[in-house]
């Protein structure tokens, strides 16, 4: 059986702010980019429900909404999208070599990897019920939505600190879980996190569930049931917002032994670039980013990204 080959200047894996305006800047350049959208189309603000921190929408807006609006802005330009998922790349020799789950073979001039990062959550059902209605694994992202209420986060690592000072700002109390007797932050950080006098952590201890109230279509949470690991005794908080901080898993398997790596998993990049260690091969959004994680970066390093495939292929 002979595979279907066929030909591209530039090829985009994984949709989000930063694939998909990768895509309006290739497609404008007339590159004719194809985008695969991935398991998750739209990327990670597909979960999210209010988006109020991105330029340019004075209201705020849907995550979906705003993936489909930026989806809908690539295609007008000729970007061809499609449902699916890439399954191998060698990155050996230029053009680069691609295989798609639709049985397509792609041989692409240039890459650009906006596969993004996926949160880890604490996988108990409650919390994927309320995902969206009061449980957010992004406090920059949704910590306004609780001006002045009480809050959980649970973690214990620098993400977790940050994210509970930050949220202290804004909330009246934030309780801080964990399930050890102390933090694994750095210790700049967690003097942090004991100098803010509205923290208040809760040793030893994990969520059993996270409680709400449902009226017809609209949920909200109300409160966390939590489990003591040293007596088993359980207890309720009440609360406004859960908020889980246990760290990212970059979508990076598929080039695990391709590209340059970092210890966790995200593919580096160099500084204020988005090349990678192979030319013409590009990663942007939160594949290459721990540290911002947000819709607006994302979206700067994807304009990047095909800027930089642009001149690449000029050269």
């Amino acid at each position: 059986m002979s595979e279907n080959q066929e030909h591209t200047k530039c090829l985009i894996i994984g949709s989000g702010p930063a694939g998909y305006t990768a895509a309006i800047y290739a497609a404008r350049a007339d590159l004719k980019p194809i985008v695969y959208e991935g398991l998750q189309p739209g990327g990670q603000l597909t979960t999210t429900t209010e988006v109020d921190n991105f330029p340019g929408y004075p209201e705020g807006t849907e995550g979906p909404k705003m993936m489909e609006d930026l989806k809908n802005q690539a295609s007008r330009f000729g970007t061809d999208i499609r449902f699916g998922l890439i399954t191998e790349v060698d990155f050996s020799k230029r053009p680069f070599k691609v295989k798609a789950d639709d049985g397509n073979t792609l041989i692409a001039e240039t890459v650009i990897i906006a596969t993004g990062a996926t949160a880890k959550w604490l996988g108990i059902e409650s919390e994927a019920e309320y995902n969206g209605y009061g449980v957010s694994a992004c406090a920059t992202c949704d910590g306004f939505f609780y001006k002045g209420k009480d809050v959980a986060i649970v973690g214990g690592g620098d993400t977790a600190a940050e994210e509970a000072t930050y949220l202290a700002k804004l909330c009246k109390k934030v309780y801080l879980i964990h399930r050890r007797d102390e933090l694994r932050a750095s210790k700049a950080m967690q003097k942090k996190v004991f100098d803010t006098p509205n923290i208040e952590p809760i040793w030893n201890h994990t969520t059993k569930e996270i409680v709400g109230k449902k009226e017809g279509f609209a949920k909200s949470v109300t409160g966390a049931i939590l489990t003591n690991v040293l007596t088993g005794e359980e207890k309720k908080i009440n609360v406004d917002g859960f908020f889980v901080a246990i760290g990212h898993t970059p979508n990076s398997e598929l080039f695990k032994g391709q590209l340059e790596l970092s210890e966790t998993g995200y593919i580096e990049t160099v500084p204020g670039t988005t090349k990678t260690n192979i030319e013409g091969v590009f990663a942007c959004g939160d594949i290459q980013d721990h540290i911002y994680r947000q819709a607006i970066t994302a979206a700067g390093t994807g304009c990047m990204a095909a800027i930089e495939a642009e001149r690449f292929l000029a050269s």
